[in-house]
């Protein structure tokens, strides 16, 4: 008789937990079919013109995303660049080499910064960063300006103030998991290595070497959370839809353009095509965590 109840209540265990599990893919497939629904209009009009079309103009109707999908990649991959060596390092110290007083007092700071809101950020961004990198660009020699990377004239507001913020935003999510992986590495690994005559360098590396999976995960997670982000880089990239290569110069992104103009689209067309933008975000982050998940199997396999 017991055997019997255990079996029933095994049963509905999985079928709620399966229930669950599917209710999740449930709604990722139902942001995706809403948002495709959504934009019909403007997909039918431009087709996959709308991903390669740099013409941003509400006016005359002809709407191009490029510009948009261009800002998002740039300035994220940006925010990675600054960012990872910085949260890898901070993982680091505080679960191998912070004293034990310290270790608590850092882990609580690092993860109230990743508590900030992005509206706060983004204030911290126009009053401190952004004169800040005015300062920056009006020191650059003119001989570096000649180069596509450093051209523009120095506002404050642009690639370079995004990717900052971008960064400062990133840096405690991906030091938080990188430091749980860390934490989670056998001591086994690191008491070999010292058997064998290790330095503590060495060893540290060694550690890094075991968690690498956990840590390109935990990159990824910021990459994520840098393609996705809004109010800040709104108040700091300058929102001009171009195409450029410079750290100076004011551009946009995918999520901020939708913020800005959600409002005053009156236009059925142009709601369409703010509406395509989060689709196309949407497919990006897709493939961003696909990529991912490619990276750490074949390192799980190496």
């Amino acid at each position: 008789m017991n055997t019997t109840f255990k079996s029933r209540d095994d049963r509905g265990f999985r079928i709620g937990t399966g229930a669950i599990a599917a209710l999740v893919l449930l709604v990722v497939l139902g942001i995706g079919f809403e948002l495709t629904r959504q934009s019909l209009l403007s997909i039918a009009k431009f087709g996959f013109g709308f991903w390669k079309g740099t013409t941003w103009d509400p006016v005359s109707g002809e709407f191009g995303a490029l510009p948009f999908i261009w800002g998002t990649l740039y300035s994220a991959l940006l925010a990675l660049l600054l960012s990872t060596p910085i949260a890898i390092g901070i993982a680091v110290f505080i679960s191998e080499l912070s004293p034990r007083a310290l270790r608590q007092p850092l882990t609580y700071l690092t993860e109230l910064l990743a508590a900030i809101p992005s509206i706060v950020y983004g204030l911290w961004g126009v009053f401190v960063l952004v004169p800040a990198v005015r300062k920056l660009e009006l020191m650059t020699p003119e001989s570096w300006k000649k180069i596509p990377l450093f051209k523009g004239p120095p506002l404050g507001v642009g690639m370079l103030a995004a990717a900052l913020i971008l960064a400062v935003m990133v840096i405690p999510l991906t030091s938080s998991v990188a430091r749980e992986v860390l934490k989670n590495v056998p001591s086994t690994q690191r008491e070999a290595a010292y058997a064998l005559g290790a330095t503590r360098w060495e060893a540290i590396r060694i550690a890094l070497g075991f968690g690498r999976t956990g840590i390109i995960g935990a990159i990824m997670l910021g990459f994520g959370r840098a393609l996705g982000e809004t109010m800040a880089v709104t108040m700091v990239i300058g929102n001009n839809p171009q195409l450029s290569a410079s750290l100076f110069a004011p551009q946009y992104t995918m999520a901020a353009v939708i913020a800005n103009e959600f409002s005053e689209a009156a236009d059925e067309l142009y709601l369409h095509a703010l509406i395509e933008i989060g689709l196309l975000l949407f497919i990006i982050t897709i493939i961003v965590n696909l990529i991912s998940r490619v990276m750490v199997r074949s390192r799980r396999t190496a």
